[in-house]
């Protein structure tokens, strides 16, 4: 019984380092978590009101004065619901899955768990291509612009970028080890 309460306290006591390094270390790979998180979010606000949208929840989604900008028309194009799905919930799916992966282990885990943020630059980077793909959809196919794509395509760009710093650590420190 006693091993059994000092694995117990063990785990009580991982947990507890770990709340306090999420929440209060200042570390420069916990501040590019917190920014991908961040970026993750302001993504997932431009892709929710375009699945709206996509979805018949909302018939028309506001644009700048601008005549170049016409979001329902790209976001009710062919390339748009490709996969037999609307690209809008899927960006969404896939900007949300960026929170656990940012918040996943300690202040120091590109040393201590490399393969997290090499599977999120990974991811991340795959994601920042296909963004470009759309983007490129929008001015050559479409030949207007979607506001709400433009931020979500900046926010990919942005946590691809922001996930090879740590990426790159974990990269040194894999290879360290072998």
């Amino acid at each position: 019984m006693r091993e059994q309460e000092k694995h117990i306290s063990r785990k009580q006591s991982e947990r507890q380092n770990l709340r306090r390094e999420l929440q209060e270390e200042q570390t420069e790979d916990l501040r590019l978590r917190r920014a991908i998180i961040g970026l993750s979010l302001l993504g997932m606000g431009a892709m929710a009101a375009v699945t709206l949208f996509q979805t018949g929840m909302i018939s028309h989604l506001p644009d700048p004065p601008l005549k170049d900008f016409d979001s329902d028309k790209v976001n009710s194009s062919d390339t748009a619901y490709a996969l037999g799905v609307p690209d809008g919930a899927l960006s969404l799916v896939s900007l949300a899955a960026n929170i656990p992966l940012a918040a996943f282990g300690g202040a120091d885990r590109a040393r201590t768990q490399p393969l997290i943020p090499l599977a999120a630059a990974a991811k991340s980077t795959v994601e920042a291509g296909v963004a470009g793909w759309y983007f490129y959809q929008m001015a050559a196919i479409e030949k207007k612009w979607c506001g709400y794509c433009i931020v979500g395509a900046a926010a990919n760009w942005g946590i691809a970028a922001l996930s090879l710093i740590e990426a790159k650590k974990a990269w040194k420190s894999l290879k360290n080890h072998s």
